[in-house]
């Protein structure tokens, strides 16, 4: 009877020790799974912004053709965005991005038939409402990997995390050349 008893002891031990271990398991999925989908929450906002591109550079074009190297700068940045294969890749070249695009806007300034032209001022809106909807992508994003990192370095999921091959993700951060202001020079037109 104690044989039983001891057994019956140890196969609740057992079970209640697979319980927590799928438990702590699906919780890091859960957590990974967040961040894929907040992932995709960003990746649709930067394909949203990449279709707008074209038909800025064009409207700015019909303005300012002798702009040529801002223009070929923003086309560039745009097909890395495009071709980026990683959230830490779209990061960077997302901030590269940025960066021309500040300069094209920069640009726009100088030439007050362009700044007055409807197309424009429609995308320039346009463009403005997805960056409010990037910067909130990102946010969430981050809360989302911010999470799932602190599951993955705390115990005791931690230990669950390493049997599993459960990775750290990336934020997704501006690099420090896309905090500072841009400086542009106007050559006469």
């Amino acid at each position: 009877m104690a044989i039983l008893i001891t057994l019956i002891v140890v196969a609740v031990v057992v079970l209640l020790l697979v319980f927590w271990v799928i438990g702590m398991y699906n919780g890091l999925a859960r957590a990974r799974l967040r961040v894929r989908e907040a992932w995709s929450g960003i990746d649709v906002q930067l394909k949203r912004r990449s279709s707008l591109i074209p038909n800025l550079v064009e409207t700015v074009k019909g303005y300012a053709a002798h702009e040529k190297e801002t223009l070929e700068n923003v086309t560039r940045a745009r097909a890395q965005l495009d071709n980026a294969k990683s959230p830490h890749e779209a990061a960077q070249a997302d901030n590269i991005l940025q960066g021309t695009l500040r300069s094209l806007f920069a640009v726009a300034e100088a030439y007050p038939d362009l700044k007055a032209d409807q197309n424009f001022r429609e995308l320039q809106r346009e463009l403005t409402d997805t960056e409010d909807k990037i910067a909130y992508a990102r946010q969430f994003y981050n809360t989302n990997v911010g999470n799932y990192n602190e599951k993955i370095a705390t115990i005791p999921s931690s230990i669950i995390a390493g049997m599993f091959n459960f990775t750290p993700d990336e934020f997704y951060e501006a690099e420090e050349t896309a905090r500072e202001d841009v400086t542009v020079s106007f050559s006469t037109p």
